[in-house]
């Protein structure tokens, strides 16, 4: 009797909460940070307005429009998250295989050069024609002379930052010819975007790796911090997500910039540090096909916390290119899980 009674407030809090979760697509973070918050959790919400959907349905109770009317542009968005199936075919012998990959500074685990030997093992076996690197790290060799011993055949671009352990930044492998190259840095960032102009079967591409600005929050972490000092710790974490939310649009829109600049096709790909719903996924996805949407199958999520919550790792192709397969392989090198598309040539 108590739950008839607060059901219908109930459902209309769920039901405003899903909808700013539907507005984070739209705001730019830096200007109101707190709605990508709602994002992040668009998920729970949904799953809150489908039980809530259930019950009222099962009590026929009238408040039944609320959640019903909350969930109707979910029958639109979900396919950002789950697919059933998509249009996946079997590679074909001329498809071209694009690999993006947060391979996390090989740090996952007590031996950084056992998993890096673990994720170059695992890239060569995938025989990709274009591989896109983030936070990749070295601190005896340099890029150039690692990735040419590791990865004979293909062509290396590269960059990096100078740190106390070693150089750390993006690299990008292919087996096309490469005609021009280029970097997009950011302000207040180690972060950045590797461009590189390859020749695909008789026609100049542009391919991106890009790795964008990211929260710098373990859960582990905050844990931690809750245990000394409860206030302290909110505080420090929500200073570290506006800063993170304040930088984040800013290099999405100069990544933007560089493509409306080209004129030629682009695939970006990449860690965007940010799920389907948000800013930075719609303005960079608009134009462009996602490779998840067209061939993917189940949850696309790519972080390997909070389950399938956090899908931030994509391969996004030129309008013209569709993905005839999307695959997000749960292996555990890295706190991040390898996307692996193929496009038919």
């Amino acid at each position: 009797r108590l739950f008839r009674f607060t059901a219908r407030p109930l459902m209309i809090i769920a039901a405003a909460a899903l909808a700013l979760s539907y507005l984070s697509i739209f705001v730019n973070p830096a200007k109101v940070w707190f709605v990508t918050l709602f994002g992040l959790l668009y998920l729970p919400f949904l799953v809150l307005n489908v039980i809530l959907l259930v019950f009222a349905l099962l009590r026929r109770s009238k408040a039944v429009w609320i959640p019903a009317v909350a969930l109707l542009p979910s029958l639109l968005l979900f396919g950002w998250h789950f697919q059933l199936g998509g249009t996946s075919s079997p590679p074909g012998p001329g498809d071209m295989k694009i690999v993006s990959y947060n391979v996390g500074r090989f740090n996952f685990g007590d031996d950084t050069a056992a998993c890096r030997d673990s994720i170059f093992g695992f890239l060569r076996r995938q025989d990709a024609d274009i591989i896109c690197l983030q936070e990749v790290a070295a601190s005896r060799v340099s890029f150039a002379d690692l990735f040419a011993k590791e990865f004979p055949g293909y062509d290396v671009e590269y960059y990096s930052y100078s740190g106390k352990s070693g150089r750390y930044g993006n690299v990008t492998l292919s087996r096309f010819p490469l005609k021009n190259k280029g970097k997009i840095t950011f302000d207040q960032s180690a972060n950045m975007a590797l461009y590189g102009d390859y020749e695909i079967d008789g026609r100049l591409f542009r391919i991106y790796n890009c790795h964008f600005q990211s929260y710098n929050i373990s859960l582990a972490g905050i844990g931690r911090a809750l245990k000394k000092n409860t206030s302290e710790a909110v505080k420090n974490t929500e200073d570290k997500m506006r800063f993170s939310l304040r930088l984040r649009p800013r290099q999405v829109d100069a990544v933007i910039k560089n493509i409306q600049d080209c004129k030629l096709d682009a695939f970006v790909a990449g860690d965007f540090n940010d799920t389907p719903m948000s800013y930075t996924y719609w303005k960079m996805s608009r134009g462009r096909r996602d490779s998840f949407k067209d061939a993917g199958r189940g949850f696309g999520a790519t972080y390997s916390m909070l389950g399938p919550l956090l899908r931030l790792d994509y391969v996004l192709s030129p309008s013209t290119v569709r993905a005839t397969s999307h695959k997000v392989l749960k292996i555990n090198y890295s706190d991040h899980y390898p996307v692996i598309a193929t496009f038919a040539r």
